[in-house]
């Protein structure tokens, strides 16, 4: 029996490993190279990035990674007849089954904390370097198409010569629907200040408008700080829940729950105010709707927070319910066609489980269903993968 669990054990573990690498590497690939073009980062940013970049892309892999190593390492044991020989010699084939669950079961423990490691810190990591990579961002994108913009903000320029844009125009998009403004100068150049949070821009000659009226012209040389935010987009307060630490997610609900209870209690003394003072039009007022708002905006965080735990841990017990059906399937399949038992088992998971995922976690984050619901891929996976391992056993 020893004998059997080792084997098994080690060819999966060496199918997993060299799948895993060229999968992880495939994935990098895609993940920097779509960093780089967007921001236009040069060799040295995009080399600061590849260790945060690295858990995301395994990330990734992990899960198909699991299941081809066990399609392909079960596919050929039952092309060469193993699994008969097995039985014929009164050894039930949950013998050869057994250590792969077991490990994929491991795999699945270390994809949840490679899930948390990748969001929380490869993600942090990957907009840090944006932010600090700011200024070679925003000059190599005028170099090679004079613009640059946002959705806080575009800067236009005729051509860049060295540091200094020539006629710029700076298109400012303020909140709450409010007038673009317009910048436009002879020359100006820009600098990251990350001790203040700031993108210093020094202007000659700097003409400002707003909704076609002159508002200001100053000759000479003017400096104008812009915030880190009107120039990466980065909203540092309004993280998303999705970029949280497990660790993180507990205090975030205490405080999601604090907000909201705020919320409720000064909109319940707003309304008895205004129904003892018979100033019932205040609750219709636009201060009104935005209490509501807000109050709807923070239950949206709260579900979203109680999803996320179970959103990491489906996702990566996914690994487990992959290999579930992936076994049993390529021992059924028995061709030893490596990428025809991959297949027969990705498209079902593509088709049912995926779909399962994003539906039931949209009802969730909404508030509609429980969190829990979350895991009904993973269960409906699990029981289809316990009867073809039944139907293995017995046939």
């Amino acid at each position: 029996m020893r004998i059997l669990t080792r084997y098994i054990v080690l060819e999966l573990l060496t199918v997993f490993s060299l799948t895993l690498a060229s999968m992880t590497v495939f994935v990098f690939l895609i993940l920097i190279g779509k960093e780089a073009v967007e921001n236009g980062l040069g060799l040295l940013p995009i080399l600061r990035m590849v260790p945060y970049i690295l858990p995301q892309a395994m990330q990734f892999a992990v899960p198909g990674t699991m299941l081809l190593a066990t399609t392909t390492v079960y596919g050929r044991i039952a092309s060469s007849n193993e699994i008969v020989a097995v039985k014929s010699l009164g050894i039930s084939p949950m013998t050869m089954l057994w250590p792969t669950f077991i490990l994929a079961t491991l795999v699945s423990l270390g994809a949840v904390v490679l899930s948390d490691v990748a969001v929380s810190w490869g993600r942090g990591g990957v907009e840090r370097i944006i932010v600090e990579s700011l200024e070679e961002i925003v000059y190599g994108r005028l170099r090679t198409s004079r613009s640059y913009s946002n959705n806080r903000l575009k800067v236009a320029v005729q051509r860049v010569q060295g540091k200094t844009l020539i006629n710029p125009i700076i298109t400012y998009f303020g909140a709450d629907n409010a007038p673009p403004l317009w910048i436009t100068a002879d020359e100006a150049e820009l600098s990251v200040d990350l001790e203040n949070n700031n993108v210093a821009v020094t202007f000659l000659n700097v003409d400002g408008s707003m909704a076609d009226r002159v508002t200001a012209w100053i000759p000479g040389k003017e400096t104008i700080p812009f915030s880190l935010e009107e120039f990466t987009g980065i909203k540092e307060q309004s993280r998303s829940t999705s970029n949280y630490s497990l660790r993180e997610v507990g205090p975030a609900k205490k405080q999601q729950v604090e907000v909201i209870d705020r919320l409720k209690q000064e909109m319940t003394a707003q309304a008895g105010h205004a129904m003892m003072t018979g100033r019932m039009f205040e609750l219709s007022q636009d201060s009104w709707q935005t209490k509501r708002s807000k109050l709807a905006g923070a239950e949206r965080t709260l579900h979203r927070l109680h999803t996320e735990p179970h959103r990491r841990w489906a996702s990566g017990f996914s690994c487990l319910c992959f290999v579930l059906i992936g076994a049993p399937m390529a021992i059924r399949f028995s061709h030893g066609d490596i990428w025809g038992s991959f297949f027969v088992c990705f498209v079902p998971i593509l088709v049912v489980y995926y779909p399962m995922l994003v539906s039931s976690l949209d009802l969730a984050k909404n508030g509609v269903m429980p969190p829990q619901v979350v895991w009904l891929g993973n269960i409906v996976l699990a029981l289809c993968g316990v009867w073809l391992v039944r139907r293995v056993i017995r046939f």
